[in-house]
């Protein structure tokens, strides 16, 4: 069976073919000529394409199965034709033989060979059937013409001439039915054989039917118990590293819970002053605010620990992007600041004024996004974070608004403009 699928035509001889199945693949192949582009064709079948449409199938009948029979692209290209016009005409499995036999040669199925030898004995069936209703029809008929004569004999009766005449005749019909009931006998007994032989080779195909089925079958049930263990496999995988993340939250909540016990046995605070910034001699870094005025500087207090950067965003969304709309201009410095958050570290809150805006949305992680309520600015707001904000903790904030500034920086936060802002941004 292997053999059979690798040949072409399901390892059908195409035009050696049983008449009817040659004038069904012929009619199908006529059909895709009105489609398939005549580049693709051979000069005959070219030809062929060149008749008028009623005529194709039956006066190119030859060269299209030729071609159907000589390689795979003619039949590739009629195949594709009957997948997207007539799928009805690839139906193996259809009740007429002569339909599935068909479907089976162009899609070279393993029984197009067993179906096309059914079409070929079913065809010989009707040719002998036919063959011995002519026999028997010509007995009729001679049977019918020895009655007139017998009767032709008993009106003539007195007349011996005649009467030899008539025997003669009689004795030459009587050859003639002998005969023909001869040829009747043998059409009926070759016509019972073909019966027999046909009936035997339609239980083997189907016996080889059912075994595939039974053989496809059991590839599924294979392969749905496959896909249960895979699903099963990938269930116990996310349950056991659930566990484990839960008992690494339970351990790392048991640490916590000891190390807070522990504090307060020993009377630990939250930790004020570190040691270096009660060096004499020294001024606290944190504490002493700074015009900050290139990228390099803004990138050295990014990255110092528990840093805060709050955004002035229309300030600076409009000093790097005025063209834009102002949702955009939301959007795009969002997603900005959180690449910016991913490599620093930093914490990073973007202030916007929220007159007029309603939409509510998810943001990017890494960023706080805030708007300021109806009738109040978001320069109060980011004043407001500032003063919220412990002493010593880095802040930097990015505007231009030359009364912000003076505002942060009267109480210890670093300003950086807008543009230099936007310079770090273009980077991310």
């Amino acid at each position: 069976m292997d053999t059979q699928q690798e040949q072409p035509n399901g390892g059908v001889d195409v035009p050696a073919l049983a008449a009817p199945l040659r004038a069904r693949l012929a009619a199908i192949c006529a059909d895709a000529l009105a489609v398939i582009p005549r580049g693709e064709l051979s000069t005959q079948v070219r030809t062929v394409a060149g008749f008028a449409p009623a005529k194709r199938a039956s006066a190119g009948e030859s060269v299209l199965l030729a071609a159907l029979g000589e390689g795979d692209r003619f039949r590739e290209l009629v195949l594709e034709w009957a997948r997207e016009n007539r799928p009805d005409a690839l139906e193996v499995s259809a009740p007429d033989p002569v339909h599935a036999a068909a479907a089976a040669v162009l899609t070279a199925d393993p029984a197009a060979a067993h179906l096309a030898a059914f079409v070929a004995m079913r065809a010989a069936d009707s040719s002998m059937r036919a063959e011995r209703d002519g026999a028997l029809a010509k007995l009729e008929r001679l049977s019918g013409e020895l009655a007139e004569l017998r009767a032709a004999r008993t009106e003539r009766g007195d007349g011996n001439a005649e009467a030899d005449k008539l025997r003669s005749r009689l004795r030459e019909k009587g050859t003639q039915l002998r005969a023909a009931r001869d040829e009747a006998d043998a059409a009926s007994a070759a016509l019972a054989e073909v019966r027999a032989e046909a009936e035997l080779e339609v239980k083997r195909i189907a016996a080889e039917r059912d075994a595939e089925r039974a053989r496809a079958e059991a590839e599924r049930e294979r392969a749905e118990t496959a896909r249960q263990e895979v699903r099963a496999a990938r269930l116990a995988a996310r349950q056991a590293r659930e566990a484990d993340e839960t008992r690494l939250a339970l351990l790392v909540e048991t640490i916590e819970g000891a190390a807070a016990g522990l504090r307060g046995e020993l009377g630990i605070g939250e930790l004020g002053m570190r040691p270096a910034d009660l060096v004499e001699g020294a001024g606290i870094a944190y504490g002493r605010s700074t015009q900050l005025r290139d990228v390099g500087a803004l990138d050295s207090l990014l990255r110092m620990p528990a840093a805060h950067l709050i955004v002035d965003g229309y300030n600076v969304t409009k000093t790097g992007y005025p063209e834009l709309s102002l949702a955009d201009q939301r959007d795009r410095i969002a997603r900005q600041l959180a690449a910016l958050a991913a490599r620093t570290g930093a914490e990073i809150t973007l202030a916007f004024d929220g007159a007029g805006v309603t939409a509510h949305k998810v943001w990017p992680r890494g960023v706080r996004v805030l708007f300021s309520d109806p009738g109040v600015l978001a320069d109060d707001v980011i004043k407001n974070l500032v003063a919220a904000e412990p002493g010593g903790r880095p802040l930097v904030v990015a505007t231009s608004d030359k009364d912000v500034v003076r505002a942060v920086r009267g109480r210890g936060a670093h300003a950086v403009s807008s543009a230099v802002l936007v310079s770090r941004l273009s980077r991310v």
